[in-house]
């Protein structure tokens, strides 16, 4: 059996739900958790089996993958510390990616370190196409996210187009919002190319995401409505359960999709 020692740098909703997901695998040994709140992390300490509360600094040379569940400020701070130290990683807040600079130099380190970075799907589906497609050649793809206005800090009383641009504007100027669009920028055409339309919908009961895109392979429509996070509305629950399944796929041999 292999034996698995995680970090998790945020322990919000997304981070809990990794933690507790973990706490119940077989091949986690142990989980340390961190979080800018220490409150959070202890309170979440409490509520699984194999965890710690410590540091960043405290725990890498402990562990074999870190998780990151907090901010794209987080992965500005930690994310090449963490590949430095040789270990893999998963980022959630994918659209600190959007700086070209730091994506390329994290890339180059890993490398270097022989180590792996993994953004996991998210709250989207129909990445693994886009990345099949891309290799043919894509002539565009488009993102159309739905979400209440509450979700989006917005207060309306009516359906709103609330955003539209490129992949790289929407990530910078949504970053708890639209991580999803820094997944599909990277799979597929990149974030100047990517075209985002962020729609306030106060009826709406589920966060929606629709990828259209089309080039040499064809078209393509994809999907998915989905329930909200009950720890936290502006997250759907998908992206938690992408997440475990990218942790999943970091330590299990077998690997599905594209």
């Amino acid at each position: 059996m292999v034996s698995v020692r995680m970090g998790i740098i945020g322990c919000g909703a997304i981070g809990s739900d990794v933690a507790k997901a973990a706490d119940e695998m077989e091949d986690i040994e142990k989980i340390f958790l961190y979080d800018i709140k220490i409150e959070k992390a202890e309170e979440l300490c409490k509520e699984i089996k194999k965890g710690e509360v410590k540091k960043v600094s405290e725990f890498l040379d402990k562990v074999d993958v870190v998780f990151e569940a907090a901010s794209q400020k987080a992965v500005r701070e930690y994310a090449m510390e963490v590949i430095n130290a040789g270990k893999d990683l998963i980022i959630m807040s994918i659209g600190s990616l959007f700086d070209d600079d730091l994506r390329e130099k994290l890339i180059e380190r890993a490398k270097e370190k022989k180590c792996k970075i993994y953004l996991p799907s998210g709250a989207v589906c129909g990445i693994d196409g886009i990345k099949a497609a891309k290799i043919g050649g894509l002539d565009e793809v488009t993102l159309v996210t739905t979400k209440s206005p509450n979700a989006l800090g917005k207060e309306l009383d009516k359906r709103t187009i609330i955003f539209e641009g490129s992949a790289r504007k929407a990530v910078n100027e949504f970053p708890r919002n639209i991580n999803v669009a820094g997944c599909l920028s990277l799979a597929g055409v990149g974030f100047d190319k990517t075209k985002v339309k962020i729609v306030a919908d106060p009826v709406v009961k589920y966060n929606s995401h629709r990828i259209l895109a089309h080039g040499k392979f064809g078209r393509m429509r994809a999907e998915v409505e989905n329930l909200p996070n009950p720890n936290n509305p502006g997250s759907s629950y998908l992206a938690s359960l992408s997440a475990i399944a990218t942790l999943r796929r970091a330590i299990e041999p077998i690997q599905i999709g594209a």
